[in-house]
């Protein structure tokens, strides 16, 4: 078996343990699978994100810990059957990818990362389905011909053309798709002055990332984000898509998702290549979209790019992270204003914040605004999953998930406002309990006391 990703920071793991139990074929691979010691706290309910396909199903073989024992199954047997059981792809199939298990498994077992693998597996053996090739090019299709936003707009309008799209396609026709903003966030400057001197004194300068996400379909919370950075006196200097005259430059996450590793890697090259002379500099990245950024920190060092991904991996953080990290120095200070939102505010946070322990961060900056009442709503991964709950076979599931405690944790408390940073757990509180969620960096905005001239 000729893996697609890089295992090799497993190499070491299970080693000399005669209960380690690793499968015969698979190498690096197949030790990552057996870091599993079938604990059983995958198969629990309760706090935390782990695991929700179990929770919605209480099926022990969709856990973490039953896709082990089915990966092993399969890795033990012959060549085949990694690809060709039946009952190891539905189990694959109703991963959502959350992370939930890198984080709270005792060995921290990445079952996201293990799926991206199968999924490359498979396609060697099969093709893509129409669906997942649309779902995975989409960031790069609508950026290069803006003209597809409006059939977007046309099908969540049109009965007709969405049952159309889910008997041609499989997507769900009772769920309307995130819709292209009419104005993308695309400016023409790549620097921009801050509007104050920073509080230390220096010269300061940040990078701010901004993925197809956040550009295409949420331009606001770019705008907001770049007004905060400014205004807490940094220099900020802005790489979007369309930043490269002929390229657009991308995560790939929507590609990896589907197991297009090599055309992953392609689009991380680039990126690379645009963002190294600034993280030769020292100078953080900061990223608004959680899996988008979290990809320049994780997955990027499992594509052999080198020491450049290894590099960038430490200087990449999120807005929250980054904000935090500079009000322990002392080194962020923006005028927010006491009472400026009465309202209490509720926030989700996306299943890969959760997985960097990043909540602590929206906490201790949200500390800072004088008078907010807010809190955090307890519950597992919101069930939109990347494309996973735009998708027929999967939307009722991913409702369910939705209903075990997002939606009645937003019931609950009618007149709050939501904070959500991701972009697809934004969509699923749109369908699921028809709120409008704020990102954080829109949040700090409104809370500011006054707007520079």
């Amino acid at each position: 078996m000729r893996t697609e990703l890089d295992w090799s920071d497993y190499q070491d793991r299970g080693m000399g343990d005669a209960y380690a139990d690793i499968p015969r074929a698979g190498g690096d691979f197949a030790k990552a699978v057996a870091v599993c010691i079938r604990s059983g706290v995958c198969e629990q309910h309760g706090r935390g994100v782990m695991c929700p396909s179990f929770r919605i199903t209480e099926k022990p073989l969709l856990s973490p810990g039953g896709r082990v024992q089915l990966l092993k199954r399969a890795l033990n047997s012959d060549a085949e059957a990694l690809t060709s059981d039946r009952e190891l792809a539905e189990a694959m199939d109703l991963c959502v990818a959350c992370k939930g298990c890198k984080r709270e498994c005792e060995n921290n077992v990445d079952m996201a990362q293990i799926k991206i693998e199968y999924l490359a597996q498979q396609l060697k053996n099969q093709p893509l389905l129409w669906r997942s090739r649309l779902f995975a090019y989409s960031p790069l299709w609508l950026n290069r011909y803006a003209w597809l936003g409006k059939l977007i707009h046309w099908r969540n309008r049109s009965p007709l053309l969405a049952q159309w799209g889910e008997r041609l396609l499989g997507i769900a026709a009772k769920v309307p798709l995130p819709e292209v903003a009419l104005h993308p966030f695309a400016p023409a400057e790549c620097s921009f002055a801050p509007l104050v001197a920073h509080p230390s004194g220096e010269a300061r300068t940040v990078v701010l990332w901004l993925d197809s996400f956040s550009t295409l379909f949420a331009p606001q919370q770019a705008e907001d984000a770049l007004h905060l950075l400014r205004l807490a006196g940094f220099t900020v200097h802005v790489i979007h898509p369309l930043s490269v005259k002929g390229e657009v430059l991308d995560s790939g996450r929507s590609l990896l998702t589907f197991g297009l590793v090599n055309e992953t890697r392609s689009l991380a090259k680039q990126l690379l290549t645009v963002l190294s002379p600034y993280v030769e500099q020292g100078l953080a990245v900061v990223g608004l979209e959680p899996s988008s950024l979290l990809m320049l920190r994780d997955e990027y060092k499992t594509l052999g790019l080198g020491q450049p991904a290894v590099t960038l991996a430490k200087q990449a953080m999120l807005l929250e992270e980054f904000i935090a990290a500079e009000l322990t120095r002392g080194g962020f200070r923006v005028p927010f204003q006491a009472g400026k939102i009465t309202q209490p505010v509720l926030i989700h946070g996306h299943c890969h914040q959760k997985a960097i322990g990043a909540m602590k961060s929206v906490r201790r900056v949200l500390k800072t605004v004088p008078g907010l009442e807010f809190s955090f709503i307890e519950s597992s991964c919101c069930g939109m999953a990347g494309t996973f709950g735009l998708e027929a076979e999967h939307v009722d599931y991913s409702h369910q998930m939705a209903q075990q405690s997002l939606v009645p944790a937003l019931q609950a408390a009618p007149d709050a406002l939501v904070v959500c940073n991701g972009f697809g757990c934004a969509h699923q509180i749109k369908v699921t309990a028809g709120r409008h969620p704020l990102h954080l960096a829109t949040l700090l905005r409104q809370a500011l006391a006054q707007e520079p001239e």
